[in-house]
């Protein structure tokens, strides 16, 4: 190559650089500082920015694949570990209203109410009741402190009645458990026996109120006689006017009623929820074990 050609290469490469050095230094400007373009943005706005609220929490709801993951997680629970879990959530009140127990968990039902948990169950509830009523002795010697006894479930036992429709597992026939009723055969729950004897004993006034019909007086009162069960203030069935009514609102009416005759419910004892809630409750209520069936 010429002197000549290679002085002009020369001065074209140095021109080149001298270019391209203004370029690079503001592309590495850009990168150390990203504000560098918004040098104009006050100092102001950067300050207002620090007062910002924080962003309000967002909860993301599980996706279709996460809820297919979770249902086949659930799959994989023994039956006898979900009947448990379905029993628990029906004893704390935590289930939709339900007609009759899952067929998946008739024999864990079953078992359970023919084995010793459920006497052990009852037995706690008992002496629990006890220790309660003899540290709340009636108040003095009015004769106005009451205790409320619910009868099936809590005083009696149908359990050879539901023996034969599935321990709960058939849809409840009001038809078939009155002719039940009607036989007069209902065993007491021994636990309940000793506890409604205790609190007569302790001085409180004792009410049985039942959801059964007031058709059925006579045989429920020698039912209980016959089973030990004996001087309660009064048994209070279902009128007429009282059918159509939950077995909530209906003994919510009832225990008012005691109320307004000068009474102080101090216990409540009761093997449904609607036994024990709604208004005019007690001042302690004690629920007993049934897995069997719900009553709204």
């Amino acid at each position: 190559m010429a002197r000549g050609g290679l002085a002009h290469l020369l001065a074209t490469l140095l021109l080149f650089l001298l270019l391209a050095t203004p370029l690079a230094v503001g592309a590495s400007e850009a990168e150390a500082d990203p504000a560098a373009p918004a040098q104009g943005v006050s100092e102001a706005a950067a300050e207002q920015q620090q007062h910002l609220l924080p962003r309000p929490l967002v909860i993301e709801l599980p996706s279709a694949r996460a809820a297919e993951e979770h249902d086949a997680d659930a799959d994989d629970v023994p039956p006898d570990v979900r009947c448990a879990s379905w029993r628990l959530a029906a004893e704390a009140n935590n289930l939709a209203p339900w007609k009759a127990v899952p067929a998946e968990c008739a024999q864990h039902v079953r078992d359970y109410v023919t084995g010793a948990a459920y006497r052990s169950d009852l037995e706690l509830v008992a002496r629990e009741s006890a220790a309660y009523a003899r540290a709340a002795l009636p108040l003095g010697d009015d004769g106005r402190d009451a205790w409320v006894f619910d009868v099936d479930e809590t005083l009696l036992s149908n359990l050879p009645y539901y023996a034969e429709h599935g321990y709960g597992a058939e849809l409840f026939d009001h038809h078939k458990f009155d002719e039940w009723v009607e036989r007069g055969e209902a065993a007491a729950i021994p636990s309940s026996l000793r506890l409604y004897n205790e609190v007569r004993e302790l001085g409180f006034k004792t009410f049985l109120l039942t959801g059964r019909s007031e058709g059925h007086r006579g045989v429920t009162v020698e039912n209980l006689n016959k089973q030990g069960f004996h001087d309660w203030e009064k048994l209070i069935l279902r009128a007429a006017g009282d059918r159509k009514k939950t077995a909530t609102v209906y003994k919510s009416e009832k225990r008012k009623e005691m109320e307004e005759e000068g009474c102080r419910i101090l216990g409540n004892s009761g093997d449904q929820w609607s036994d024990l809630l709604g208004s005019s409750m007690s001042a302690r209520s004690f629920k007993l074990p049934n897995p069997m069936y719900y009553i709204p």
